[in-house]
């Protein structure tokens, strides 16, 4: 029998001009301390993401995304905020932010399969 789990997840969301708060959903950040899980989906439409700012930092965005994913998995060269166990960095990276990079505020959901639950809300939220 699969046991199930309390997860978070935050919306990560594309937001050019932070003073229009005008932004795209492009992935999703799902936790749970429980199951031991902290992963990262996302996905660029460059077409739709240039036409909707097409005089943002695109290298800039791209390489935030990066550093998110490096935090997510703990890399060596995620900085600091990678070394920190999986509750703190989900709670850092789903901190208040004004940047091109910003995140909803976590919701929570019970689930017996995280990879299945972060593809579903990907595909619900983002796709």
């Amino acid at each position: 029998m699969l046991e199930t789990h309390l997860y978070e997840y935050a919306v990560i969301r594309f937001v050019p001009k932070v003073e229009r708060e005008e932004f795209l959903n492009v992935g999703i950040i799902l936790f749970s301390k429980k199951a031991k899980y902290l992963k990262i989906r996302y996905h660029l439409e460059e077409n739709k993401l240039s036409t909707f700012a097409s005089e943002a930092d695109m290298e800039c965005f791209y390489k935030n995304l990066e550093s998110f994913e490096k935090i997510c998995e703990g890399q060596k060269d995620g900085g600091f905020i990678a070394t920190l166990d999986l509750a703190e960095r989900f709670r850092w990276l789903t901190a208040i932010r004004s940047t091109c990079i910003q995140t909803s505020r976590p919701h929570s959901g019970l689930s017996d399969d995280m990879d299945k639950t972060l593809n579903r809300l990907l595909e619900e939220l983002v796709l």
